[in-house]
């Protein structure tokens, strides 16, 4: 089945090394073994007692480093301990299941406890910038749900029963830029991109498309597209792929395609065919809410939702609070349309002097048809739909309120780990760099060692580095690291690993 085009979206480049600490750890760790110990080591002609040396040495450069590794982690695990325990503190006051009663103990004021919960916001965005998720803006939303993918009703959000006054607050104290409309209501957050395919006969759909595709060449005929036509929303920012990008932009964005039915050539010979459809995914989703309270009480829990590969085009499934869907006004005006236009028909024919049967059958037989049509599609789409809201309680939802938070704290720990060790062992490999080339040598080396691409986020871990002492600048403003020795001297012997001396100590000497 061919397509028509090629469907593109463009998206920005997200800050996240996207491999695993011990796995990136341990190949830096093979990298220092082997280019800097077998080319010493083969270099020249040297003795056999001389390469035990290097590689001796170059093994004890390895160790270092992976104790350098440790350190460094156990240290910033160090730095944002207290950060995190108020967020958990703060949380347990507006956790929706126990935070009820924990706040009646405080005997706190109104006033105080909407200080508390606008602390509480204050630190939870800052978490979630650390972890490089970023919030859906409009433009992205509008491209996500500008096509479908396995959900096809129209999903709505139940505004009455969400709170407008929690995140209102929040924003009027923090500007952000480019802000969706629902913002004051519920945010979502996103980070991570994939890809998700499904492979089926979609018959059904098929046969959707194709009565559309003929419905509308009818109203195109009967010139009625005009009043059925919808204006399309206004771009802040266009998206998707164009031909007036330059090189440098595309460097920092990422392009995913986007297969769909509606793109595809569709006839009776490849009803019966298995199709594969492609959507672009939300690798991690977050979403934060607070439920409406009745007018006698008043309603302090938080939701925070934590959802993972949720097709972009299926972002409703998401959607806090939602409508039960129905068939929509515009559904309805179609039926009434097409009753009209099918009984002004049928009467002019019967009242011709000759009426031919066929003509009459054959109007009947399409206004029956997409009434029908349009019933049984509706059906359809609603088993979808219960089917998709399960998987994404069950399948689809990660966790929730404090489980989210424990995620989000340590997913903090990890990626700033990994920006801070490699970027020292670049400039220990490498050797002196400004910002910008330091920049590229880490995306240089991912996409060499591990082919991934990422936006490397140079700025935070330079800030790390200079905070731990083990790098400076020269009078050319070029950082360079201190020797791998010199920077355990620098950050010293841990807590952490006098207490596993401890254990060892005592495993040892039962």
């Amino acid at each position: 089945m061919e397509r028509k085009m090629k469907e593109v979206i463009k998206l920005e480049r997200e800050s996240v090394i996207p491999i695993l600490k011990p796995k990136l750890i341990m190949t830096l760790a093979n990298l220092i073994e082997q280019e800097e110990g077998m080319n010493s080591a083969f270099a020249g002609n040297i003795c056999l007692i001389e390469s035990l040396k290097v590689f001796a040495e170059h093994g004890s450069d390895r160790a270092e480093f992976v104790k350098l590794c440790k350190r460094v982690e156990y240290t910033i695990r160090a730095w944002y301990l207290l950060q995190f325990e108020d967020l958990m503190q703060l949380y347990s006051l507006f956790d929706p299941v126990s935070g009820a009663k924990k706040l009646e103990q405080q005997n706190l004021s109104p006033t105080e406890i909407d200080v508390l919960e606008q602390n509480f916001l204050t630190y939870l965005f800052q978490v979630m910038d650390k972890s490089n998720f970023k919030i859906t803006s409009d433009d992205e939303i509008e491209v996500a749900l500008s096509g479908q993918y396995l959900l096809n009703l129209p999903i709505k959000v139940d505004e009455s029963k969400l709170d407008k006054k929690l995140l209102k607050t929040y924003f009027a104290d923090h500007p952000h830029e480019n802000l969706p409309d629902f913002s004051d209501k519920y945010i979502i957050f996103r980070r991570g991109i994939g890809i998700d395919k499904t492979t089926d006969y979609f018959v059904l759909e098929k046969v959707d498309m194709l009565i559309g595709r003929l419905w509308g060449s009818l109203l195109r005929v009967t010139r009625l597209d005009k009043i059925f036509a919808r204006k399309p929303r206004a771009h802040k920012k266009d998206l998707k792929k164009n031909d007036d990008l330059n090189s440098e932009e595309d460097q920092d964005d990422l392009f995913v395609e986007r297969i769909r039915l509606e793109k595809m050539d569709l006839s009776v010979k490849n009803l019966l065919r298995k199709t594969t459809i492609q959507e672009p995914t939300f690798d991690r989703i977050i979403v934060v809410y607070r439920r409406a309270a009745p007018k006698s009480e008043t309603e302090r829990g938080i939701y925070v939702k934590h959802f993972k590969n949720i097709p972009m085009a299926d972002l409703e499934i998401v959607l806090p609070e939602k409508k039960n869907p129905g068939l929509t006004p515009m559904d309805w005006v179609k039926f009434l349309v097409s009753a009209v236009v099918g009984l002004v028909a049928v009467s002019g024919s019967v009242e011709m002097p000759k009426a031919d049967l066929w003509v009459i059958f054959a109007v009947l037989s399409t206004v029956v048809g997409y009434c029908a049509k349009t019933y049984f599609t509706f059906q359809q789409n609603m088993a979808s739909y219960q089917n998709l809201i399960t998987q994404s309680m069950y399948d689809k939802q990660l966790d929730s309120g404090k489980g989210t938070l424990l995620h989000l704290c340590d997913d903090v720990i990890q990626q700033e780990v990994k920006e801070v060790v490699m970027s020292f062992f670049i400039l220990m490999e490498q050797g002196k760099a400004t910002r910008q080339d330091l920049d590229l040598r880490c995306e240089q080396l991912i996409k060499e060692e591990f082919d991934e691409s990422c936006n490397f986020d140079v700025d935070d871990a330079v800030e790390k580095l200079e905070k731990l002492g083990i790098v400076a600048r020269d009078s050319l403003g070029r950082y360079f690291c201190v020797s791998l020795r010199r920077a355990n001297e620098i950050i010293g012997t841990t807590t952490e690993e006098l207490v596993l001396k401890a254990q060892q100590g005592v495993m040892t000497n039962p």
